[in-house]
């Protein structure tokens, strides 16, 4: 797996994969659109998926002594992958903006506990809908990408949007009292996150099969 992985990164991954995995740094930025570093995260995976296609690199790996369900995992670790990383890369920035910037964000909502509970459902819903209509056929990339990018980008228009409603303004502090009451909205984030993941594997890993290569 580590070597599909592997072949993954260094053959199958466009360089705009590794680019917009970076742009988590965005969360410093004052007065713009946090939410955008989540689209990105949804848009490097099309782009690498759309590089896929045009490079043969489903017909390629499944010239490889593994199997079909294989090549789902090792697509499946990518997006994965370059996803966590983007808000591991965006963490530390989301701290410092605390000190650098402490009149906050008036373009939206801030990089606290709620945004990354946002992002990951926003990820969430992203992946189950693009990789599983992927596999359908393994390579209408387009489709995929239109069906998925529709409702993940109505999450983050929501997530962006809500902050500004007086009754949701604690979604947009960072005082301690106001992250604990967002913790459930993070933790929520994650665990439809690994479910969501889970349940596309199955069904892309079932789609997968049924294609003629």
């Amino acid at each position: 797996m580590f070597n599909l992985l592997y072949k993954e990164l260094r053959l199958a991954a466009h360089p705009n994969l590794f680019i917009f995995t970076a742009l988590g740094v965005l969360v410093i930025v004052p007065a713009y659109p946090y939410g955008m570093v989540f689209l990105f995260g949804c848009l490097a995976p099309f782009i690498t998926f759309m590089y896929g296609r045009e490079t043969n690199d489903i017909h390629y790996t499944a010239l490889l002594p593994v199997k079909k369900s294989d090549t789902v995992k090792a697509k499946f670790l990518l997006v994965i992958l370059a996803q966590i990383t983007q808000l591991m890369i965006s963490l530390p920035f989301a701290v410092l903006r605390l000190y650098v910037l402490p009149e906050g964000n008036p373009a939206g909502i801030e990089a606290n506990v709620a945004y990354y509970g946002f992002g990951f459902i926003t990820y969430a819903i992203f992946n189950y809908i693009f990789l599983t209509y992927f596999f359908k056929s393994a390579h209408k990339v387009g489709n995929a990408f239109i069906l998925a990018i529709i409702p993940a980008s109505l999450v983050v228009l929501l997530m962006e949007v809500i902050v500004h409603f007086p009754g949701f303004v604690w979604l947009d502090r960072v005082e301690p009292s106001f992250l604990v009451r967002q913790l459930p909205i993070l933790f929520v984030g994650i665990v439809i996150y690994i479910v969501s993941i889970f349940a596309a594997f199955k069904v892309s890993v079932r789609r997968f099969e049924r294609v003629d290569l």
